[in-house]
């Protein structure tokens, strides 16, 4: 049975998270079947198709009277394994064992241990003291899960859930009826493999530590968003996150050039013609300069150079202002979102959606340059 979410529905102003899978359901007028929606919450809720709510045990008498089949009934059965030691497949799904398995999703959207879960806690448990009361803890735990979802509980294509039903079945007893006979070695195997499993986890989990050595700690930061507003009567007299925008008036000289914002800059440096160049760079508002922009003939390797040109802009706006440059550095180290309703190459959410944040991320660069000079030079 597949799973599918996230999905959710309000109760009394509460989020309850739940899930859904597909089930048969019988026509109440016609004996033919359908497929249909079985939706589970986390506060134990189940209902067909989002309507005729009931629960666990309401859905034991809908399965029992025939109302809601797992397969359609008309299909063809699968034919069972001679061996079951042998069997690849996992067992036949039953009404018993679905109706266990709605249980455990529940308990898992609930934020309850699951029986994968606690079975697991068992295996660890007769690790630590492989005593005849902790395998027999084991063995329960092992039989909580549904049937039909053991020979994959512990996520090995290989073995499947073979250790397990070695160390549950007594010494002396054949394994599954038609297997190896359990004996002492046949058990120190099982707790071998998974001794070896828990080794190639810490093994990784060291290698994962090594490899993002450098990652930040702790909880990660807000990001910063740097909204586009209009300010009618001028810029506020107090410096705040809009002194970061390229569009605010700062001027600075990059390549021998002054421009009264990066805004001005990138455009004026985009137009192919020189005649085009001075008049965005002498417009008197950024939006003007990126309307002249806009209708002039643009540099024809411009794709190629545009993010190595909005680099060097920002790079000399910020380093001839540094009052700007303590305000960036003051941000933290958390993303930066550029918001706005320019390209999408340079916004977070561009006109045409979402965008893919280049100024954002360049402003994240030239910060974390300020910082480090600011660290070497402290």
């Amino acid at each position: 049975m597949t799973w599918h979410g996230p999905t959710f529905r309000i109760s009394d102003g509460e989020t309850i998270d739940g899930a859904w899978c597909l089930v048969w359901c019988r026509h109440d007028w016609q004996d033919e079947y359908y497929p249909e929606d079985l939706f589970v919450y986390a506060d134990g809720r189940i209902s067909r198709g989002g309507y005729e709510a009931t629960d666990l045990a309401g859905l034991a008498r809908l399965l029992a009277s025939g109302k809601v089949a797992l397969t359609r009934p008309d299909g063809s059965e699968r034919t069972a394994h001679p061996s079951k030691w042998l069997a690849r497949y996992p067992e036949p799904r039953t009404d018993e064992t679905f109706l266990a398995e709605v249980a455990d999703e529940i308990s898992r959207l609930a934020g309850r241990p699951t029986a994968g879960e606690r079975l697991r806690e068992a295996v660890r448990g007769y690790r630590q003291d492989t005593t005849e009361p902790n395998r027999s803890l084991l063995r329960d735990a092992y039989l909580a899960v549904p049937a039909h979802r053991r020979v994959f509980v512990l996520g090995d294509v290989d073995q499947q859930d073979r250790p397990l039903r070695i160390l549950v079945t007594d010494l002396g007893e054949p394994v599954d009826g038609d297997g190896p006979v359990a004996t002492p070695e046949l058990h120190q195997g099982a707790l071998d493999y998974f001794a070896d499993v828990d080794a190639g986890v810490e093994r990784a989990e060291q290698e994962r530590a090594v490899r993002f050595a450098d990652a930040p700690v702790g909880a990660p930061q807000p990001p910063v968003v740097l909204r586009e507003t209009v300010y009618t009567r001028g810029w506020p007299a107090e410096l705040g996150d809009f002194a970061l925008r390229n569009d605010y008036d700062a001027p600075f000289t990059y390549e021998g050039e002054t421009y009264p914002t990066v805004v001005h800059g990138y455009w004026a440096l985009f137009a192919a013609d020189r005649a085009d160049h001075d008049r965005i760079r002498a417009a008197a508002t950024a939006r003007e300069a990126q309307e002249l922009g806009a209708g002039a003939a643009g540099r024809p390797d411009w794709a190629a150079r545009r993010l190595a040109v909005m680099a060097g802009l920002l790079r000399a706006k910020f380093a001839q202002h540094p009052r700007l440059a303590e305000l960036l550095a003051a941000t933290g180290e958390g993303a930066i979102l550029y918001s706005g309703f320019d390209s999408p190459f340079w916004c977070d959410e561009g006109s045409r959606g979402g965008g893919r944040n280049w100024t954002g991320r360049l402003l994240e660069l030239i910060r974390s340059e300020l910082l480090a000079t600011g660290a070497e030079t402290a």
